[in-house]
């Protein structure tokens, strides 16, 4: 490469500045939307590949998230509320098939289910977010969440059904529905926040994977493709993105301990 051309290069991204300067510039262009040139993709910037990959990861990350947390608290409270019995005993024993299940073994095997065998939806593609191509990516994405959330709701019901405020409740005769939903939920709510931020994780995370396999278009395609050609704006834009979401999540699960628990703010 000439002298000239290579010199060029340098001053256009700031090679030739020291180390914290370049720190310093990235950081300054990130917080206003610019996450720099693209080495592969030449005529875009990594700013327009993150925004037309950006809304199909959101609506598998948020439906998945939305599903995986009603759905695994409620399995959770059945199962405590029917504790060691046959309907505990087989719930727990889905949720932790679904927890030991990674999504790169799941995802297969649920299209070999629903697209091969019984032909109900297809193998993938996205089509815009129609709704039955959706249904195996998400459920690809909530059923390892689900499991989880289930483990731990369950652990923190019982432990809550056993205080002595609940038995007092008992004692007074009032009904299961309502014991259950004006004592014992909200403080069994607690483990749960503390489940959702690596939850959420977890979903961020699966969705490279499910990109992948589904041939959705989301972010996770566009990280594997820049990791594999060696594309570094986009593997670092869509870093600082995914963590940036993982910092605001976390912040907000604080912020839903203190709603939650009105003890934790003294």
């Amino acid at each position: 490469m000439p002298e000239v051309v290579r010199a060029n290069i340098e001053a256009k991204f700031h090679l030739n500045e020291p180390f914290l300067i370049q720190y310093g510039i990235y950081i300054k262009n990130f917080l206003q939307g610019d996450l720099g040139p693209s080495f592969v993709y030449q005529d875009f910037t990594v700013t327009q590949l993150v925004a037309q990959s950006w809304p199909v990861s959101a609506v598998l990350g948020v439906l998945s998230f939305c599903i995986s947390v009603p759905v695994g608290m409620i399995l959770g409270t059945l199962a405590a509320l029917n504790r060691n019995s046959r309907l505990d005993y087989f719930l727990m024993s889905l949720s932790m098939t679904g927890v030991v299940i990674p999504a790169f073994v799941l995802a297969p095997v649920l299209v070999t289910i629903f697209s091969i065998h019984l032909g109900w939806l297809p193998a993938g593609g996205w089509e815009n977010g129609a709704a039955a191509f959706l249904v195996l990516p998400v459920l690809s994405l909530a059923i390892g969440s689900v499991a989880s959330i289930a483990r731990v709701m369950r652990g923190a019901m019982i432990e809550t059904l056993n205080q002595p405020y609940i038995r007092t409740a008992q004692a007074k005769g009032l009904s299961t529905s309502y014991i259950l939903f004006h004592h014992a939920l909200r403080p069994s709510l607690i483990p749960v926040v503390a489940m959702l931020g690596p939850a959420f994780v977890a979903v961020v995370t699966g969705s490279v994977i499910i990109d992948i396999f589904f041939g959705t278009g989301g972010m996770g395609q566009h990280f594997v493709s820049g990791a594999l050609n060696r594309d570094y704006g986009l593997v670092m834009g869509i870093t600082l993105i995914v963590a940036s979401l993982t910092i605001l999540f976390n912040l907000i699960v604080d912020i839903l301990y203190t709603v939650i628990d009105p003890r934790i703010n003294v």
